[in-house]
């Protein structure tokens, strides 16, 4: 295992009694060889006094956190808490000076997470962390854990950060997570912790496994019961070979996470999201009609608002999603519809005055189109010509049709006339991929 060595840091200009240990994901990311984001410390012995005495500035009003007066890092008294209350917020903490580092350490969710640095670079592994990190097991710290809700999410997401590492979650924490699911623990969770967990999952190297986990301890039946549903639904097989519907939207969305890795972050968020939430509806098809789901793309639209509307998405995010919902399958059937058909599409679409929205909506349906056993590979054709048909119809320029004396609604009518024919002259000299 590959040990960076820790850069040294002036942490106090006077030291009294106090101990300084670096803590956390740094150590834990240090250790797998990683490159480390962020830094957080502990203070032992520390008081809040002592440290505004050293000009850290002090934030948050839970426990004493202060920031270094010149990198701006964390550093937070030693301390330990205790359940009072209902959620991840139902917590008494305290930080008096006698608060040891394993004290410290103890309330901390996975032994990964449990470890420390002292200066000299001495790994305090209390938890036996660096052995869970040789194996590659993902394992709470105490029983306490089930005292915080949030902890559920928070594996899921560790699991979609390092699964393709080989990690696997601990049987027994399993068991932890389930419990919490079955407490009602989770309906405590703000909508906003839900989401912020749930945004870091969908940006990590393997956000399918996130979502795989909280299914596997039934909080994704708690949290997004609309995509939990869609597990055991069938789908044609001549057009699904995977049949299931839930397994079919982590195919998508393995497929939406590989096309869209070299993208800004907002733009990943966007075709990932898109992805997890564009068969909602499949899961309101009546039984009578399976496999079948005919006219699922509206009921798919409004789950996916709710759903926006529910973790409070954000806007782009929310738009891209619904747009998917209610009209890939016109993408996926694109050479067979009219050419005002695909002009009311881009017009949905409003490629002229969005025109970032196309290529996010062209991933996500490309990614569903993949997204299906056999077919990972399949070329998509659809996406190129829905591409030259926004170009198109942007090139009829209206000031054109205004020096020629139309105006109002006339030209809004003779424009729209005008990009439709070029639509149909599109349509009749494009020569349709054999698949």
């Amino acid at each position: 295992m590959f040990v960076q060595s820790a850069p040294k840091v002036n942490h106090f200009s006077v030291i009294f009694h106090m101990n300084v240990f670096l803590v956390g994901g740094a150590v834990r990311d240090r250790l797998l060889g990683r490159p480390i984001v962020d830094r957080d410390w502990v203070v032992v012995g520390g008081s809040p006094k002592e440290m505004l005495a050293q000009k850290y500035q002090q934030v948050g009003n839970d426990f004493p956190v202060f920031l270094h007066p010149s990198t701006g890092e964390e550093y937070a008294l030693a301390r330990t808490e205790r359940k009072i209350g209902a959620g991840y917020e139902g917590f008494e903490c305290y930080s008096g000076t006698d608060v040891s580092l394993e004290d410290d350490l103890s309330r901390r969710d996975l032994t990964i997470n449990a470890m420390a640095e002292s200066d000299s670079g001495d790994i305090i592994d209390p938890f036996n962390g660096q052995q869970d990190l040789n194996n590659k097991i993902l394992r709470h710290v105490s029983d306490a854990f089930v005292e915080d809700p949030l902890r559920v999410l928070r594996v899921a997401r560790f699991l979609a950060r390092y699964g393709s590492l080989g990690f696997t979650i601990a049987s027994e924490t399993l068991d932890l997570m389930s419990e919490i699911s079955n407490s009602g623990e989770l309906e405590s969770l703000t909508i906003e912790r839900v989401w912020v967990e749930t945004e870091k999952a969908l940006l990590e190297p393997n956000p399918r496994l996130y979502f795989e986990a909280l299914r596997n301890c039934g909080a994704l039946a708690v949290l997004f019961p609309d995509i939990d549903t869609l597990f055991g639904i069938p789908q044609p097989e001549k057009h699904h070979p995977e049949i299931d519907t839930g397994l079919h939207t982590l195919m998508v969305l393995d497929q939406a996470t590989s096309a869209s890795q070299a993208m800004d972050k907002s733009a990943q968020l966007a075709i990932r999201f898109a992805a997890l939430t564009h068969d909602l509806g499949k899961g309101k098809t009546p039984e009578e009609m399976l496999p079948s789901h005919h006219g699922h793309e509206q009921i798919s639209e409004f789950l996916t608002q709710a759903l926006c509307k529910q973790y409070r998405v954000p806007n782009q995010v929310a738009r891209i999603a619904k747009l998917v919902a209610r009209y890939h399958t016109q993408c996926h059937t694109v050479f067979e519809l009219k050419p005002s058909t695909v002009m009311r599409l881009l017009e949905a679409l409003d490629v002229l005055r969005r025109p970032e929205t196309l290529p996010l909506f062209l991933a996500a349906c490309t990614a569903d189109a993949r997204g299906r056993t056999g077919l990972e590979d399949r070329a998509y054709p659809q996406a190129e010509y829905l591409e030259d048909a926004a170009q198109i119809i942007k090139k009829i320029d209206p000031k054109s049709l205004i020096d020629l004396g139309f105006r109002g609604e006339a030209l809004g009518n003779e424009l729209r006339q005008r990009r439709i024919k070029q639509l149909k002259e599109l349509k009749n000299n494009y020569t349709k991929p054999s698949n």
